[in-house]
């Protein structure tokens, strides 16, 4: 099975009826479309209702642009020193060495940056990045990502580790990857080998949005980079008609941990073009964050994050549990008061 990059393959491969792939012609030539031979034998017969369905295949309410929304969310461009950086927090920067992903999520906020044949840093570019990196000490922990930075060579992913791990004051090097869950046989000991260098902590990021995603093959994907001793964390986007649902996210978030991998972030989804049909409001996931401090331990509790439009990075979006009067709500509404 090949994997699946235009409107025609979804239909050839049965995931999409010939009216289906009229209707969404419009958005598949604005927004890349993009699913793995993997993800194509999973989605067989799925229906459009499918959790996995609505992230990955196009959908034509993405040809709606909500007024308050923009091509670059979350700010890069305005906080790109040198191209492939982005400096937005005082002791951390991203590195994207490329603009590609091996399956473009229909709610990505980088929709206007990605795309097949993304465009990857030359050499000198590269190069010129790293020159950054090493011109500012008080970068501390340097976050690859694109793009998918899995889906670069285990030779090119070592040069990357290994330059990092030689810059002084680099401790942490992050990988934000959503291949696991998209691709895992990508994810090889050859692989898994390469991000890990001497002197430098290396963790991983994995995008996962729902427990379907954490097949028996992800499983393994996740443990043989588990096993390596790499720290595993997740990000979840919550997205409507998906995930936003407190029985959902507690599976997701208890089959996470039980995989070896600490829910991180839990995002509220950016202003990127052609989404508002994923975005619930921030009370709505307030509310849903709220019923999960109870049914949950805290190693299955994400931070409920908003990142700020325009660039201004991520503020906790969960609602107050200590009130004005000196009350503190406990996880079943009821307020005591705390006299310290």
């Amino acid at each position: 099975m090949k994997a699946a990059h235009s409107v025609s393959d979804l239909v050839a491969s049965g995931l999409m009826t010939p009216e289906a792939g009229a209707a969404v012609a419009g958005v598949a030539e604005r927004y890349a479309v993009a699913l793995t031979p993997y993800l194509l034998d999973k989605l067989a017969g799925a229906p459009e209702g499918d959790p996995l369905y609505a992230q990955y295949v196009p959908s034509p309410e993405e040809a709606y642009t909500a007024p308050s929304e923009r091509d670059d969310p979350i700010g890069d461009h305005a906080h790109s020193p040198v191209k492939g950086i982005v400096h937005r927090y005082p002791d951390r920067v991203l590195l994207k060495p490329l603009h590609a992903c091996a399956v473009y999520c229909r709610f990505c906020f980088r929709r206007e940056m990605v795309g097949p044949g993304g465009e990857a840093l030359s050499p000198a570019e590269l190069a010129a990045a790293l020159d950054y990196v090493r011109a500012h000490p008080e970068v501390w922990e340097v976050v690859i990502t694109g793009g998918d930075p899995f889906l670069l060579s285990p030779r090119r992913l070592a040069e990357i580790v290994g330059a990092l791990a030689e810059i002084g004051h680099v401790g942490v090097v992050r990988l934000h990857t959503r291949v696991p869950v998209a691709d895992p046989a990508r994810v090889t000991p050859e692989l898994v080998a390469a991000l890990k260098a001497d002197g430098l902590a290396s963790w991983v990021a994995v995008h996962v949005n729902h427990a379907t995603e954490l097949t028996e093959e992800a499983r393994a994907a996740l443990a043989r980079l588990a096993d390596a001793g790499i720290p595993l964390l997740s990000q979840t986007v919550l997205l409507k008609g998906v995930n936003d649902d407190a029985a959902v996210l507690e599976a997701l978030f208890r089959a996470l941990v039980r995989n070896r991998v600490k829910p991180y972030y839990l995002h509220h989804p950016d202003l990127a073009p052609g989404t508002s049909h994923f975005r619930p409001s921030i009370a709505e996931g307030q509310a849903l964050v709220k019923g999960l401090r109870g049914r949950v331990s805290g190693l299955c509790q994400p931070t409920y994050v908003l990142d700020i439009p325009g660039g201004h990075g991520k503020a906790p979006a969960a609602a107050a549990w200590i009130a004005e009067d000196g009350t503190v709500e406990d996880f079943q509404g009821v307020r005591h008061r705390y006299a310290p």
